[in-house]
């Protein structure tokens, strides 16, 4: 059965009842219209939130962030020099 569906823990029998529900309300005529709607809802939104992403990413690239994280790298880095790798042992 579909996550979806999992999540709202939706059984068979209640699925076909919604189903009948759409189909009268809307017509069966209708449907693929209103499911490729909803699809194409679907896609502007991943479409949104895939630039929203690139976005993020690009301005943080050049940020302080990186040079932050260089930085935290390097010292990480003199630190195990020092101390040496520590490794835990089973008991």
């Amino acid at each position: 059965m579909s996550t979806a569906l999992l999540f709202l823990n939706i059984s068979g029998g209640e699925v076909i009842v919604i189903l009948l529900l759409v189909i009268m309300f809307f017509g069966a005529n209708r449907i693929p219209e209103i499911a490729r709607g909803i699809g194409k809802g679907i896609r502007e939104v991943r479409n949104a939130t895939e630039d929203i992403k690139s976005e993020i990413n690009k301005t943080s690239e050049g940020s302080d962030l990186k040079k932050f994280k260089e930085k935290v790298e390097k010292e990480k880095k003199q630190i195990e020099d020092l101390t040496g790798s520590i490794k835990r042992t089973k008991l």
